[in-house]
């Protein structure tokens, strides 16, 4: 029962942050199942990436979620996440590549975006006007920090698009939904604010995980699900704490947070691990 309690706190955790930060919330999880659960680290990749669809579920249905989601970007996307998760469930199959393997990738992944990130701090990628030119799938939205509608347009697809099927193959050998790549990629490199790419990633990962569940999960586990399940009702608690919390915090905030959370993985899947 303590295990399960433990579980629900974590999701409730990790559901918040992944509804602030567009991450699914895969990223927190797998530590706390492989770390603080004792869990193999391809169990706790498994539930975790089932924990990511809930969470995607929840925040793509709550409003907050539904003003800042670019839906025809994210249509765009997750078919190259999905090829991607495909690919990543190819190599787990015909073992191309091992779980250690795999989280050399999960904290080299969570460096280097962490510095991205960094460099970028301030950086602005928003127009005001309610009429400004947005492009074929650029789009428009009232900005908190600013109190007034502002445009953006979607610059360099092709990355976008390559990033999107790196990130299917990590989120499937990694248990971490691939958000962890993708909004700080369209924040960055594809002029897409913070809270867009957040909330459009959200949307994308459910989809993205599916293949990673399907390979990773461990159904002959007895507790597994249970512990799933576990995890899914504090990602849903979590997840509409997340999305009132969201609008409030300055994207500077939110940009400090996640490469700090990024930095803490890397440490200790690089060096401690």
């Amino acid at each position: 029962m303590l295990t399960l309690v433990q579980a629900i706190a974590a999701g409730a955790a990790a559901g918040c942050l992944g509804s602030l930060l567009g991450l699914g919330g895969g990223i927190f999880l797998v530590p706390f199942f492989q770390f603080a659960l004792g869990l193999p680290f391809a169990t706790a990749a498994g539930i975790s990436l089932m924990s990511v669809i809930g969470t995607s579920v929840a925040v793509s249905t709550m409003k907050a979620g539904r003003e800042f989601t670019n839906a025809r970007l994210a249509i765009t996307l997750q078919l190259f996440t999905a090829l991607g998760a495909t690919a990543g469930s190819v190599l787990l199959r015909y073992d191309l590549i091992s779980n250690r393997t795999a989280e050399r990738v999960f904290g080299i992944t969570a460096a280097l975006i962490a510095v991205v990130l960094l460099r970028r701090l301030d950086a602005r990628v928003t127009t005001s006007g309610a009429t400004a030119e947005t492009g074929s799938i650029g789009g428009r939205y009232f900005d908190p920090d600013r109190q007034e509608t502002v445009a953006y347009r979607v610059r360099r697809t092709p990355v976008a698009l390559t990033v999107s099927f790196a990130a299917g193959i990590v989120s499937t050998l990694s248990g971490i939904g691939g958000g962890v790549l993708i909004v700080p990629a369209l924040n960055s490199w594809c002029g897409v604010p913070l809270r867009v790419a957040a909330a459009t990633s959200t949307f994308v990962i459910g989809v993205t995980a599916v293949p990673g569940v399907i390979e990773r999960f461990p159904f002959n586990d007895a507790a597994a699900p249970a512990l799933a399940a576990a995890a899914v009702i504090g990602v849903l608690i979590g997840s509409r704490a997340g999305a009132k919390l969201g609008p409030q915090m300055p994207v500077r905030a939110l940009k400090m947070m996640l490469s700090g959370i990024l930095l803490i993985v890397a440490v200790v899947y690089l060096v401690l691990k």
